[in-house]
């Protein structure tokens, strides 16, 4: 029952739900107390309102947003609250005090005010606002850009503006209940005041010499950086801030490769959930910013998703454009047909180039190109046969429930909880990890469902382990571990980012140069917190594991096992040679689901019932006669290339082939340039990039 009235109420948890129902109920009570009339219960009704609401903001619920939907929004609530303090005042018998008067004329004007002191903020903010972000690029050295207002200004501006009116209300509520006129002027005073000087403070930083310089200038001294940095090959992203992973999978890769390496992103939400990196990178919001930035030495353009803004770069020919997506699985996002815009795609290994064959959505067999997955490299292979008397841990990794309701998208709504359910009761006894994909119950609600039951299930299952006395466990060196682990985050959270995270973007872009040698120190600390992570609880301890920390493959290195779905998951932990279920819940039948799916060609196939269980984890038990072993050693290589050379290796030869391809071609167009012998007399089409110095004749 409260889980549903919270999820209805838009609420994260039932304090919000709490703090949300008091505060509908206290404007009933607010007006209730006003037409008794009673000062007192007015006063009790407006702290629960002041505090609930307030709490709420605190909280960022998204109630906060669904009421101003509705035209309940903060400064309606506000007026509101004023308005019943006026019909009070009325009935107290108060409506031909001075007092009374002033009470409607002040909050008059504090209205009247909220209208300048939203537009600064708005237009501060505005003005504050970068046609280019960046991170690791040197603007400081180039550009004048002055520090942000003091945060305290323009932090939640509204809100603090709207409750400087509790000076007013609460004299005046002192002047009904006392009934003595003067608190009531002085808190009128002192509302009014404040909300004058609030108005008058952000006025100075509307002057030029606090602001950044204009667009123009911006841009210019970015593209004079890009001609001094002359970047080779381009990481191209644009997408939601949910969709931040995609991009974060290759930063260290772009960290790694031969070629010079420079980050293009789209949106500002994604570089706010940017992973830390040493890269540069450069987030160009307007598609006319992007288009006319001078990317003229880029030879190589890498694109990890198919969307729409990828046009943008897409018109530079002088460029070679690849696909290199964000996973490689046998979902039909991995055979898209716009892959078709993209000079090349490279795939991990001889299954991708197989796939795109099979689906026959027009990609050319030698615009194909197989270059592994760098991202693999630290994932580590099998370790043998469990040691005598260790828990086996198995992970179970679904996907999401994607854009439809296809049943074959998620093993959640029909078998998840029958996996888990067998799981914990498995005998000889093995632990589950549970660590869904991050947009699990983003569109479908059923799914929610099944996460939170499946949740519940884990945590009850831990806590009777816990109390079972055949499972030991050394609380003080887990003690050590959890208090490591604090150490270890502190000195994390002091390394990850050289520069103010909650600063405007402009003092970022001026101050968001990461420091190598902190970069490659919070690298090691991280490997550090992982590996303590995993030693701060019991080992055969079930868990639930949801945010960015530990990663996917460091899940994988502590499992000797994984249940997962039809997703790039499945790719990617057949690199580590282990034992792997994947559920058909779409009822394929185990034949024509391996016949489907080349990545399923070594699992054990699992129906909804998840009777087939007993296979993997006899598989985990006795490796020496697990029947698929040498079956998943050559579907490593099938799908992910050869282990000689490396992945890596592999990558940078392919970006070295393909920006040699593009200089051959801009060679070969700057001989046909209107004035040479080879000119043809055919001029670009209008919007078409050429090649500098040429012009259209």
């Amino acid at each position: 029952m409260i889980s549903t009235a919270i999820r209805v109420a838009r609420v994260g948890s039932a304090a919000e739900l709490a703090a949300a129902v008091l505060m509908m109920l206290g404007y009933p009570g607010l007006m209730a107390a006003a037409l008794v009339p009673s000062a007192p219960a007015f006063a009790a009704a407006a702290a629960v309102t002041y505090l609930a609401d307030l709490y709420l903001h605190r909280k960022g619920s998204r109630l906060i947003g669904l009421l101003g939907k509705v035209r309940a929004g903060l400064s309606t609530r506000f007026l509101v609250r004023e308005l019943l303090l006026i019909l009070l005042l009325a009935r107290l018998d108060l409506s031909q005090e001075p007092v009374f008067y002033a009470a409607i004329a002040c909050f008059t004007v504090f209205f009247g005010l909220q209208a300048p002191h939203g537009a600064l903020v708005t237009l501060i903010g505005k003005r504050r606002q970068m046609p280019v972000v960046t991170r690791n690029v040197d603007l400081a050295s180039r550009l004048r850009i002055p520090d942000a207002p003091p945060r305290a200004l323009l932090s939640q501006a509204t809100v603090k503006m709207l409750h400087l009116d509790l000076a007013a209300v609460a004299g005046l509520l002192v002047c009904a209940i006392a009934d003595s006129v003067r608190p009531g002027f002085v808190g009128i005073a002192v509302t009014l005041g404040l909300g004058a000087l609030y108005v008058v403070a952000l006025v100075p930083h509307l002057r030029a010499k606090r602001l950044p310089p204009k667009a123009d200038k911006v841009l210019g001294v970015v593209s004079a950086w890009l001609r001094e940095y002359r970047p080779q090959t381009v990481l191209y992203f644009s997408g939601s801030d949910d969709s931040a992973y995609q991009v974060n999978m290759w930063l260290e890769t772009m960290e790694q490769m031969e070629s010079r390496p420079l980050v293009i992103l789209r949106e500002r939400t994604v570089l706010e959930k940017m992973a830390p990196t040493s890269v540069p990178v450069v987030c160009v919001p307007g598609g006319v910013h992007l288009m006319n930035m001078d990317l003229s030495m880029v030879r190589v353009a890498l694109y990890c998703a198919n969307v729409g803004k990828n046009i943008h770069l897409l018109r530079v020919p002088t460029m070679k454009h690849v696909f290199i997506g964000h996973g490689d699985s046998d979902k039909l996002a991995s055979v898209n047909p716009f892959s078709k815009v993209y000079d090349e795609v490279w795939t991990a290994g001889r299954a991708g180039r197989d796939r795109y064959a099979i689906a026959d959505v027009g990609i050319r067999d030698e615009d194909i190109v197989e270059v592994g997955r760098p991202q693999l490299a630290p994932i580590r292979t099998a370790s043998g046969t469990p040691a005598e008397g260790d828990c086996p841990t198995v992970l179970y990794a679904p996907t999401w429930e994607g854009w439809d309701d296809n049943p074959g998208n998620t093993s959640l709504l029909l078998a998840g909880e029958n996996i888990v359910k067998k799981l914990i009761a498995a005998e000889p006894p093995v632990r589950v990890l549970y660590k869904p994909h991050p947009f699990t119950g983003t569109r479908s609600a059923k799914a929610g469902a099944a996460h939170r039951r499946i949740t519940a299930l884990i945590k009850k299952a831990a806590a009777e382990r816990a109390a079972d006395r055949r499972f030991t466990a050394d609380p003080a060196a887990q003690a050590r571990a959890k208090t490591e682990l604090t150490r270890l985050k502190a000195r994390l959270d002091g390394l990850s980012l050289a520069f103010d995270e909650r600063a405007d973007e402009a003092v970022t872009s001026r101050d968001g140069i990461v420091d190598v040698r902190k970069h490659e120190e919070a690298a090691r600390l991280r490997a550090e917190w992982n590996e303590t992570y995993w030693r701060s609880f019991p080992s055969y301890e079930h868990r639930v594991i949801t945010g960015t920390e530990p990663r996917l493959y460091d899940c994988f290195n502590a499992s000797e096992a994984m249940v997962s779905d039809i997703s790039s998951v499945v790719s990617d932990f057949i690199a580590s040679g282990k034992p792997y279920a994947v559920t058909d819940s779409a009822e394929l039948g185990a034949e024509e689901f391996r016949r489907q799916n080349t990545a399923v060609r070594a699992a054990v196939i699992l129906s909804n019932g998840a009777a087939e269980l007993d296979q993997l984890l006899d598989a985990v038990r006795h490796p020496a006669a697990d029947p698929l072993a040498k079956d998943r050693k050559e579907l490593k290589e099938y799908l992910l290339g050869p282990d000689e050379p490396t992945s890596l290796q592999q990558f940078d030869s392919a970006i070295s082939e393909l920006a040699l391809k593009a200089e051959t071609r801009n060679v070969g167009q700057d001989a046909h340039a209107p004035g040479t012998d080879a000119a043809v007399g055919a001029a670009p089409d209008d919007g078409a990039e050429l090649p500098k110095g040429v012009t259209a004749g």
